[in-house]
C-alpha cells in the first residue's frame, strides 16, 4: 500500500497592521480611518517598489482597527527593511494633512509561513498574536504621536531568513530590531521589535524585564526619593561637552509593559 501524504501550502509573507486608539474613535471615523489605512500602506509600499506585489496580495481583508494580507515570501526584505520608514513618512504626512484630528499611529507585524489561499491557519494566528504583544503596543502608547507612527515587530523566522540570507535590506540594520519573548494568550515565541529610526543602543535592555517582586518582609516601603530612583527600566542618556566637560545627566524613567 502506498502511504498518502499531502503537498505543504505554499509560504507567504502575512502583514498586518493594527490602529492605535481605534476605539476611542465614532464609528462614522472608524470607517474614514480603516479606508485610509489602505491608502497609506498602498502609499508606503509603492514608495519602496511593491507597489506591484501589493495589488496582488492575497486573503486581503479588513480586521477592525486595521488591514491584513499575504505576499510573497520574496519580498520580506523589503517589508523588514524600507516598508517601516517609508510607513513612517507616509503617515507624517497625513498627521500634516489632516490637522485637528489626532495622529494615526500604526501597530504592524510581519510574519511568514504555510498557508492556503483562504489564508486560515497557524501563521495567520500567529501574525495576529505578534501584533497583540503588550510591549509592542506600550511603545506607541508612551511615544510622542506628533514623531513616533510606527512600531513593528517581525517573527523570529522572518529575522532569521532576512538577515542571514544576506539579501540587501535599504539601510536597515539588524541591530535596529530588540529581540523579546512575545507573550499573547497561549503563544509564546521570540520576536524582534522595530521602530524607525531609533537606536535601542541608547535604551536599557531591562525595560523589557518584569520586576521580581521580593517578599513582604524583605522588602520595605521605599520612600517617595527612592522610589523615584528605584523605578526598573531607567534609561540614562550623558553629554559631554567640550574638552570632554560633563554638561548634564539626565534619566529618563521608561518602562515598556508585557510579562516576561
Amino acid at each position: 500500500m502506498t502511504s498518502s501524504w499531502e503537498q505543504l501550502w505554499p509560504y507567504r509573507a502575512v502583514l498586518a497592521v493594527d490602529a492605535r486608539n481605534f476605539s476611542g474613535h465614532t464609528s462614522k471615523t472608524m470607517q474614514q480611518i480603516n479606508a485610509e489605512i489602505q491608502q497609506v500602506l498602498a502609499q508606503a509600499l509603492t514608495a519602496v517598489g511593491l507597489s506591484g506585489r501589493w495589488e496582488r496580495r492575497m486573503f486581503g481583508q479588513h480586521t477592525g482597527d486595521g488591514y491584513v494580507a499575504g505576499m510573497e515570501p520574496e519580498v520580506l526584505p523589503g517589508l523588514v527593511g524600507c516598508f517601516p520608514d517609508a510607513l513612517r513618512r507616509v503617515l507624517s504626512e497625513w498627521r500634516s494633512g489632516h490637522p485637528g484630528q489626532p495622529p494615526l499611529q500604526l501597530r504592524v507585524s510581519v510574519h511568514v509561513g504555510p498557508l492556503p489561499a483562504s489564508g486560515l491557519g497557524v501563521p495567520m494566528v500567529h501574525t495576529h498574536r505578534l501584533l497583540d504583544d503588550q510591549a509592542l503596543r506600550d511603545l506607541l502608547a508612551r511615544a510622542n504621536p506628533e514623531i513616533t507612527n510606527t512600531a513593528v515587530i517581525i517573527s523570529q523566522r522572518v529575522y532569521e531568513d532576512v538577515f542571514q540570507s544576506g539579501c540587501t535590506t535599504g539601510d536597515t540594520l539588524p541591530s535596529q530590531f530588540s529581540r523579546r519573548l512575545a507573550k499573547v494568550k497561549t503563544f509564546e515565541q521570540p520576536a524582534w521589535l522595530h521602530v524607525p529610526g531609533l537606536d535601542w543602543q541608547l535604551a536599557d535592555s531591562s525595560i523589557f524585564e518584569a520586576p521580581e517582586a521580593a517578599p513582604a518582609s524583605e522588602s520595605p516601603s521605599p520612600s517617595a526619593s527612592e522610589a523615584a530612583t528605584a523605578v526598573p527600566g531607567n534609561v540614562t542618556f550623558s553629554y559631554q561637552g567640550p574638552h570632554g566637560a560633563q554638561g548634564y545627566n539626565q534619566t529618563i524613567n521608561n518602562s515598556f509593559g508585557g510579562q516576561q
